[in-house]
């Protein structure tokens, strides 16, 4: 017991903090899995920041914390904002944004601070962040009004500025590019969108960052059918933040924001009858995509189950962590009965311990083979 608090939380480095924070004044906000310094600061003489002026902070030992990384980041130049992302445990999640007010000042920052060591054998990486400000939302109803779905995503997620929505040749319904205010606001708003779609309308959408770069031409119009193949693993991490439910979903009450004609041309909430773990593919309704109202993986297994074709069995492994937070898992499943070798990357976000990090991937991965086995007819 005393090893496994010891992998926690460092007790010492939580008191400095604290002492740090009274000395100093300084007041942190958390919220969303992250700790907030400024946006801005109670003091700040200069314009509100503009793009690339924020570094993507990575490498960072779990048990340092804002009393020694933003004086350090101070040093530079003023700081308008410090987000230190955080586990439930207490510990940070090992990457942290500062936002100057200035690209200068970044590549200041960059310069001095990358490689920079915070303690013997830990050097933190320090370099520009991204800062994407735009969604592709997919597989919304033909009848799609511009001004029904930007007042929906107003109510939903916070952050949205303008809306514009494409359809044609490979789009399954309308696709909406949606862009935010900030960065910060669109990765929020990616991570609960999938489940507040659900929720509100009984509707499965794909979300995914639009590309900065020029598209190709056959992929310039975000379509929905390479976006399914996404949906699966952008469910992964969603699911990881509330439990499973153990039977069908409860739909949440239209806020009366909503407006009724988007709510009419989704058809409203209905919720799916799935008394027992079986899966019976969705109509037109629900836009092709699966619904799942248990775990994928018992999922998997009872359908396998049924038809006779053997267990699946998962060879999962870590692959990397990405500058958005979120940590990708390579998989290989296979079913004695099925001579297709499923293979692909999923991603959830951190969680307390390996154990645990490793069942959401492999509720992940489950829901992605379900996914691919429907999209090419190898249903057993």
């Amino acid at each position: 017991m005393e090893n496994k608090q010891s992998q926690v939380l460092n007790l010492e480095r939580v008191q400095a903090l604290e002492i740090w924070l009274k000395a100093t004044n300084t007041t942190l906000t958390q919220v969303n899995g992250q700790r907030k310094y400024g946006g801005p600061p109670e003091v700040w003489e200069g314009p509100t920041p503009g793009p690339r002026c924020e570094v993507f902070i990575s490498q960072i030992p779990r048990d340092t914390y804002e009393d020694i990384l933003i004086p350090l980041f101070s040093s530079i130049g003023p700081l308008w904002e410090f987000r230190l992302m955080m586990n439930f445990s207490g510990q940070n999640r090992g990457f942290a944004y500062a936002k100057y007010g200035s690209a200068a000042v970044v590549a200041e920052a960059i310069r001095q601070l990358h490689g920079h060591m915070l303690e013997p054998g830990y050097r933190i990486s320090v370099r520009r962040s991204t800062e994407k400000r735009h969604l592709c939302v997919g597989g919304l109803p033909a009848s799609t009004r511009q001004e029904d779905i930007l007042q929906v995503l107003r109510v939903l997620v916070e952050g949205v500025e303008r809306v514009s929505l494409k359809a044609g040749p490979g789009i399954e319904g309308v696709s909406a590019t949606v862009a935010f205010s900030s960065h910060h606001a669109a990765s929020m708003a990616k991570k609960v969108l999938v489940e507040a779609f659900k929720k509100q309308f009984a509707m499965c959408v794909s979300v995914q960052w639009q590309p900065t770069e020029k598209p190709n031409p056959d992929e310039s119009r975000c379509p929905q059918k390479r976006a399914k193949s996404l949906l699966p693993s952008h469910l992964g991490p969603l699911h990881h933040s509330s439990p499973q439910p153990s039977g069908p979903p409860s739909f949440l009450t239209l806020p009366a924001s909503i407006p009724a004609g988007f709510c009419r041309a989704v058809g409203g909430p209905t919720a799916p009858q799935l008394p027992h773990p079986t899966c019976s593919f969705p109509d037109s309704s629900t836009q092709g995509h699966l619904v799942f109202a248990v775990s994928p993986v018992m999922l998997l297994s009872k359908l396998c189950e049924t038809a006779g074709v053997g267990q699946p069995f998962y060879e999962v492994q870590y692959s990397h962590a990405g500058p958005d937070g979120f940590l990708y898992f390579s998989y290989k499943v296979q079913i004695l009965g099925i001579t297709a070798t499923f293979k692909g990357l999923v991603m959830i976000l951190p969680g307390p311990n390996a154990s645990t990090m490793l069942e959401e991937a492999q509720k992940a991965v489950a829901q992605q083979v379900l996914q691919k086995m429907y999209n090419t007819g190898l249903t057993p």
